[in-house]
């Protein structure tokens, strides 16, 4: 039995998050954490669902994590840093699907993966995992005559663009095009900007409304186009992508994975 805790537990992911929990028998859940000032926080855990668990939703990290095997952390950057120094302290894995860091916090993951086990991916999707390796040959197959972009839609309440997952896919192409991302991605287009270049990947962020997460990948040859699209309708796909990787750290004791890994696909 895996004992999990579940970060920003009373947020859409954290609802996610619970109904996979509470439907896995590989699954204990241990503790529930959320931000200070959240008035859900001395309830039980359960309630939502009717459930009594013990487990109250509490705001210390210490308190949330004694005694447990993994995190998982679906939250913010900020949150995210501060629970990975928590989670070495008390020598727990983490499962994080945050996205928006910077590569100085991105550093700070890879740094902790040398004392605990961490599986960290922008996409906990089984589905967008698939794509990510289907982008890489599609890039290696098609690097002649061929322009990528990426377009990806989220609801209105994401803070952070492009999504995480959009950049991986991204990252996907440019290793397929034996460049790096950083060298060849455009981000934005406005005014007269010439004609496109070459060996670039380009950018569109859209959002609006609930949509759960799209992306599509368009590689764009004379005379045709293919396109590689994933869409999620709902959040349960992530949920049900990181208790799997939960479950994949079980055994590992430090390093860094994504899920790739967790799937085999390496």
């Amino acid at each position: 039995m895996t004992k999990v805790v579940i970060a920003g537990v009373t947020g859409r992911m954290g609802h996610a998050l619970l109904e996979g929990v509470f439907a896995d028998s590989e699954l204990e859940l241990h503790g529930a954490l959320d931000r200070a000032g959240n008035p859900q926080v001395g309830r039980d855990a359960g309630e939502q669902f009717g459930k009594i668990t013990s487990v109250k939703v509490v705001d210390n990290i210490d308190e949330a994590l004694k005694n447990a095997d993994v995190l998982v952390d679906f939250t913010r950057p900020e949150a995210t840093i501060q629970y990975l120094e928590a989670c070495q302290k008390h020598q727990v894995k983490m499962v994080i699907g945050t996205t928006g860091f910077s590569s100085e916090q991105k550093l700070a993951i890879e740094t902790a993966a040398k004392n605990i086990a961490i599986v960290f991916a922008p996409n906990m999707s089984v589905g967008v995992t698939l794509l990510i390796n289907l982008v890489e040959q599609a890039a290696k197959v098609l690097m002649d005559g061929y322009d990528i972009e990426v377009v990806e839609m989220h609801h209105r309440h994401k803070v952070d663009a492009p999504s995480g997952t959009a950049l991986r896919l991204g990252e996907a192409a440019a290793k397929g095009l034996g460049q790096d991302l950083k060298d060849c991605a455009i981000y934005a287009r406005e005014g007269v900007t010439g004609e496109r270049e070459a060996g670039k990947i380009g950018f569109a962020t859209l959002r609006g409304g609930d949509v759960v997460g799209d992306h599509t990948v368009v590689l764009a040859g004379i005379g045709e186009r293919v396109e590689l699209t994933h869409k999620a309708s709902s959040r349960a796909t992530f949920a049900l992508g990181a208790l799997r990787a939960a479950k994949f750290l079980k055994d590992k004791n430090f390093g860094l994975f994504d899920m790739r890994d967790v799937l085999s696909l390496r």
